[in-house]
């Protein structure tokens, strides 16, 4: 479960480093992983939007494949996702 509160704690350190690396060191329990905003289906919404990337939530819930999921109840992760440049 992600609550609100840990995603804003979760985007405050995003926004001094992104990468899914760095993100690790500090959320031990979460899952986290990167890609660019391109490569998410539009059916997802984001969690969140801060400044250049998106968050996304993410599931492990079928203990196989991480999933993207717009239910924080269910949710073990997130995903980083790079805004793409619109020029």
């Amino acid at each position: 479960m992600i609550t609100p509160e840990l995603l804003a704690t979760v985007a405050a350190a995003a926004r001094q480093d992104p990468s899914a690396a760095a993100l690790r060191q500090g959320f031990g329990t979460l899952h986290f992983t990167e890609c660019s905003e391109d490569d998410i289906s539009p059916r997802y919404r984001p969690a969140l939007d801060i400044d250049t990337h998106l968050l996304y939530l993410i599931s492990g819930a079928s203990g196989h494949c991480l999933e993207l999921t717009n239910d924080p109840a269910i949710a073990t992760g997130i995903l980083i996702a790079a805004k793409a440049d619109d020029e």
